[in-house]
């Protein structure tokens, strides 16, 4: 339970930072709206990733990994649907800025990641 809560503390501090530098994401400003898409990406990366990831294997071969940023597009433009299906206020423009939206997402989790690589490995002897 200790990882979840982390991955979705960085979730969140991650979505806050695209809708900060990237033109074409809208957000209402809202922190507990923001709490609530890093809950929703915490769930997408949980559960839709893994499948995405299994079907576009063979593209993510063939481009050399490259196809993995255009699923981390798709996670990003799916947390957009579902935040907005749940009212949340949360909408992304287009396919450039959810690109975009899941570059900048993907590097402040590998850099949050990075520091609290301990607590996120588990306690394991």
């Amino acid at each position: 339970m200790n990882k979840f809560l982390i991955r979705w503390i960085i979730n969140s501090l991650a979505v806050w930072a695209a809708v900060s530098f990237v033109p074409g994401i809208h957000w209402t400003n809202d922190w507990i709206s923001l709490i609530g898409l890093g809950l929703i990406l915490t769930l997408v990366n949980a559960i839709v990733r893994p499948l995405a990831k299994f079907v576009g294997c063979l593209p993510i071969i063939l481009t050399l990994g490259l196809f993995a940023l255009v699923i981390n597009a798709g996670m990003f433009w799916l947390t957009g649907v579902i935040g907005n299906a749940f009212g949340v206020g949360f909408t992304v423009d287009g396919f450039w800025p959810a690109f975009l939206g899941g570059l900048v997402v993907s590097v402040v989790s590998l850099v949050m990641g990075m520091f609290l690589r301990d607590e996120l490995k588990g306690k394991r002897k």
